[in-house]
C-alpha cells in the first residue's frame, strides 16, 4: 500500500507537472521512440549558467580553502575561460576538452568555461594512473587537457595526443587559470542548442577498460532539472510540515566532481536551487562535520561509507549539525543497518538514497525520509516525471511485478552513447531506447525498485567501479602468474573491496606482497586487491573452460566473511 507520504509526494509532483505548471512535459522522440521532456527547460547548459546565475547573481554560490564566489563572479569567471579556451587554444565547437584535477572552485569555474565555448567537458578519473590517463585521452581524441600539477605530473611520460595545460587551485580564477584567461567582449561565442555535444565521464565495465559516455545538453540539462525537481517537491513537502530550511540551501560536496554523483545531483542541480556548494578537496569525516556546522550545511550526498564514518566519528557530538536535514547517498548500495544507525546519529535529519548510474546522468530513482526507514533496502521509486523504468528479461521483454530481471531506465537524461564504440552503443540499449543497467532487481507492489545482483562483473568500491576483467588483466601480466580470479568481498567502510586468488606457474615462488608491489602504479592504487590468497592447485573450471568465479570467490571468502 502506498504511504502518506507517497500520496502527499505524488500530489505534489501532479501540481508541479499540471499544464501550465513549472515541469509541465511535452513528447520528444529520441531514435523514433517517444519520451517526456520539460517544456520550459533551458535549450543548453550555457543558457542554464546564464539563467541561474543571474538569477541568484548575488547569493554565495562556491566556497573552497582558496575563496569564495557568488553566482555572479563565477559565471563572469566562466566567461572569461570559455573566450580564453577558444581565442588561445583554439577549441571548437565539439572538441573534447578534458579536465583532470581535484576538486575546487576552479574546477567548476574551468567546466563552465568548456561548455559556454561550445566544448565537450571531458571528466578524466582523477584517480586513475598516468597510463590510465593517457588512454582516457586518447580514447576519444581530446585536444586539450587542462590538468593541475600532480595530474599533469601523473600524465608526463605517457604518450598521448593532446595539448595539456596548468591550471592552479589555490588562486583566484584569473590567476588560477591564467593559462586559459581571455576577453569574452572580445570574442563571438557559439550558440548552443540542445542537440550539441556537452560532457564526456569515463565509465568501467565488465569489459575492462573504460568507456567515454557522452551526453548532449539536453541530457545534461534534464538531468540536472530533473534533481532539481526531486528537490522542489522535497522542500514543498518540508514547507508544509514546518521542516523546510529558511536560510539558502548548502550542499556539502566531498565526492569527485569527475563523477556524476558529483557532478549532475550536487554541482549542477545547485544552480537551479541558488544552492551555495561547500567543496572538499580531500575526504575528512571530522572536517566534514567541522564544515556542516561552519558553513550552515543543509545537504550532504557522497557515497555510503561517508555518512557512515561521520555517524561513527569519535568527535560527531562536538559538532552542531542540526542545519543538515538529508544524508543522502549514492554511488553503491548503502547497507541496510547503516541507515537506522545514521537516523540514530543525526536525528534532525533523514538517510536519502538515490540510484543512477553515469549513463543516465546520474538520474534514476530516490528513497526519501521515512519511506526509506520503512524499506531501507529499495532504492526506492523512478523520478517523475522523466523516468520510465522497465525490468526487462534478455530479450527485452517487461517482467511482471515481482519477476527479477534486468532493472532498464528510458529517460532524455540518458547519453547518447558511448565515444567511437558502436558496438557497446547498441548492446547498451534496448530497441525502444531503455538503457540496461547490468544490474539485476524487481519491483515491489507500491512501485519499489530492488537491487538483488549485478550482470556485470564489476566491484563497487567506495563508489568506483573496477573491473574485475581490468584488474585480472594486470595481474595476468606477471610473467610469474599462471591464473588469476578477482572478485569483490563485503566491506562495512567500502561497500566492497577487491580481492584476488592468484596461482603462480610451476617452479616459481611469487608472494602477495611481491604481486601487490608489482601492482602498484600500473592500475590505480584503490583497484588493487586489498586480499590476496595464493592458489596452489589449478581454480576451479565451468564447462566453457573458463575459471569458475563463483565457486572461486565461495571457496576462498568464505573464512574472510566470516572473520
Amino acid at each position: 500500500m502506498p504511504t502518506e507520504l507517497d500520496k502527499t509526494l505524488d500530489a505534489i509532483m501532479d501540481q508541479l507537472t499540471a499544464p501550465g505548471a513549472p515541469a509541465e512535459t511535452v513528447p520528444f522522440t529520441r531514435n523514433g521512440v517517444e519520451m517526456p521532456v520539460l517544456k520550459n527547460a533551458p535549450p543548453s547548459m550555457a543558457h542554464y549558467f546564464a539563467h541561474y546565475c543571474n538569477e541568484h547573481k548575488d547569493a554565495q554560490f562556491l566556497v573552497d580553502p582558496a575563496q569564495r564566489l557568488t553566482f555572479g563572479e563565477t559565471y563572469a569567471a566562466a566567461r572569461h575561460v570559455a573566450a580564453g579556451l577558444v581565442a588561445k587554444h583554439g577549441m571548437k565547437r565539439g572538441d573534447r576538452v578534458a579536465i583532470g584535477a581535484r576538486n575546487s572552485a576552479n574546477w567548476i569555474v574551468t567546466y563552465m568555461g568548456i561548455l559556454i565555448g561550445g566544448g565537450c567537458a571531458t571528466l578524466l578519473n582523477g584517480f586513475s594512473a598516468g597510463e590510465e590517463l593517457a588512454d582516457q585521452i586518447d580514447m576519444v581524441e581530446c585536444k586539450l587537457v587542462l590538468a593541475d600539477r600532480q595530474r599533469a605530473e601523473r600524465i608526463e611520460g605517457h604518450p598521448h595526443g593532446a595539448k595539456v595545460v596548468l591550471i592552479d587551485h589555490d588562486a583566484p580564477p584569473a590567476a588560477g587559470l591564467a593559462e586559459i584567461w581571455g576577453d569574452p567582449a572580445s570574442i563571438d561565442l557559439p550558440e548552443l542548442g540542445p542537440d550539441d555535444h556537452a560532457t564526456l565521464l569515463y565509465t568501467s565495465g565488465s569489459t575492462g577498460r573504460s568507456k567515454g559516455a557522452y551526453s548532449d545538453h539536453r541530457g545534461v540539462v534534464h538531468g540536472s532539472m530533473s534533481y532539481a525537481l526531486q528537490s522542489l517537491m522535497a522542500f514543498t513537502y518540508l514547507g508544509s510540515t514546518g521542516a523546510a530550511p529558511t536560510s539558502q540551501a548548502c550542499a556539502l560536496l566531498a565526492v569527485p566532481l569527475f563523477h556524476v554523483t558529483g557532478e549532475v545531483p550536487l554541482f549542477l542541480q545547485s544552480f537551479a536551487l541558488g544552492r551555495k556548494i561547500v567543496l572538499m578537496a580531500k575526504w575528512d569525516a571530522g572536517e566534514a562535520l567541522r564544515l556542516i556546522q561552519d558553513e550552515k550545511v543543509s545537504y550532504f550526498a557522497g557515497v555510503p561509507l561517508m555518512t557512515y564514518e561521520m555517524a561513527t566519528h569519535p568527535d560527531r557530538d562536538r559538532y552542531d549539525v542540526s542545519t543538515c536535514s538529508g544524508f543522502a547517498a549514492g554511488g553503491a548500495p548503502r547497507p541496510v543497518e547503516h541507515v537506522t544507525k545514521i537516523k540514530e546519529a543525526f536525528p534532525a535529519g533523514n538517510p536519502l538514497l538515490g540510484y543512477g548510474l553515469t549513463e543516465t546522468n546520474g538520474v534514476g530513482c530516490g528513497n526519501f525520509n521515512e519511506n526509506y526507514l520503512a524499506k531501507p533496502a529499495s532504492t526506492g521509486k523512478p523520478s517523475r516525471p522523466l523516468v520510465d523504468l522497465a525490468i526487462l528479461d534478455d530479450d527485452g521483454n517487461r517482467l511482471a511485478q515481482g519477476e527479477v530481471g534486468e532493472v532498464c531506465l528510458r529517460s532524455a537524461c540518458n547519453f547518447l552513447g558511448y565515444w567511437n564504440n558502436e558496438e557497446a552503443t547498441k548492446a547498451a540499449f534496448t530497441d525502444d531506447m531503455y538503457f540496461r543497467t547490468g544490474d539485476l532487481g524487481r519491483l515491489d507492489e507500491d512501485g519499489y525498485l530492488f537491487i538483488v545482483d549485478r550482470k556485470k562483473d564489476i566491484i563497487i568500491r567506495g563508489g568506483e567501479n573496477i573491473a574485475c576483467i581490468e584488474v585480472e588483466d594486470a595481474i595476468y601480466a606477471h610473467p610469474d602468474v599462471a591464473e588469476c580470479s578477482v572478485f569483490g568481498l563485503p566491506d562495512k567502510r567500502y561497500g566492497e573491496i577487491p580481492a584476488a586468488v592468484f596461482l603462480p606457474h610451476e617452479g616459481k615462488s611469487l608472494s602477495a606482497d611481491q604481486l601487490r608491489d608489482f601492482l602498484e602504479g600500473r592500475i590505480a592504487s584503490f583497484k588493487v586487491p586489498a586480499v590476496f590468497w595464493q592458489a596452489t592447485e589449478q581454480l576451479p573450471r565451468l564447462g566453457t573452460q573458463k575459471v569458475d568465479k563463483r565457486a572461486v570467490r565461495d571457496s576462498y571468502a568464505r573464512e574472510h566473511v566470516a572473520a
